[in-house]
């Protein structure tokens, strides 16, 4: 399986023009059940500039945005390239509308915001330890950028999923094999304990 965060894989620079002169049927033709991870990610990019471009209303996004969280393949596309997106107000300032799309697949959408709070505050440790600034300042980034959506959207399991994780920090729990299939070491889990406790 792939990484939820691919850690530098994306920086989509959110000021060039709408691929798509009909946004509305962007948003209407898609077949969001069967979309790949790579599928995703890629009407993702196409979406974050429509929306760049306010050329959708705050419904049509709403509508996209919830049909792609409703699968973890689509999730987990959008959650990539929306978390790594530059010159994008929107991923630091959630509006409602985001929040009431998101808010549509709690079980998906809370469990992807835990892991990758985990994945993109370790995989910063990682790029300050080889030296690589600008790599750590965008993982950084995701991190804060997921805080963010965590506090505002209050999902129901959200707070549980989050006390699991701290706890599987340390020994058994339901995220040991995800931090183990990851090998992340003490100093990694002691930044993701933290990450947790600035949650508010």
């Amino acid at each position: 399986m792939l990484p939820l965060i691919l850690p530098a894989l994306l920086s989509l620079s959110l000021t060039a023009q709408p691929l798509n002169p009909y946004p509305n049927a962007m948003v209407a033709s898609i077949n969001y059940t069967d979309l790949s991870f790579e599928q995703a990610i890629a009407h993702s990019q196409e979406l974050l500039l429509e929306i760049a471009a306010n050329n959708l209303s705050d419904q049509e996004m709403t509508t996209a945005i919830a049909n792609l969280v409703a699968t973890e393949n689509g999730a987990r596309g959008f959650f990539v390239t929306f978390l790594t997106a530059q010159n994008f107000p929107l991923a630091d300032q959630p509006t409602p509308a985001l929040l009431t799309a998101l808010s549509s697949s709690p079980a998906i959408v809370g469990e992807l915001l835990v892991k990758n709070l985990a994945m993109a505050t370790a995989t910063a440790i990682l790029h300050q330890r080889a030296g690589h600034g600008e790599a750590a300042q965008g993982s950084q980034q995701v991190a804060q950028r997921t805080q963010t959506l965590i506090n505002e959207l209050s999902l129901p399991g959200l707070p549980e999923k989050l006390t699991e994780l701290e706890q599987s920090l340390d020994g058994p729990g339901p995220y040991e094999a995800f931090l183990q299939r990851w090998n992340y070491d003490q100093e990694q889990r002691e930044a993701i304990r933290q990450a947790i406790a600035q949650v508010e």
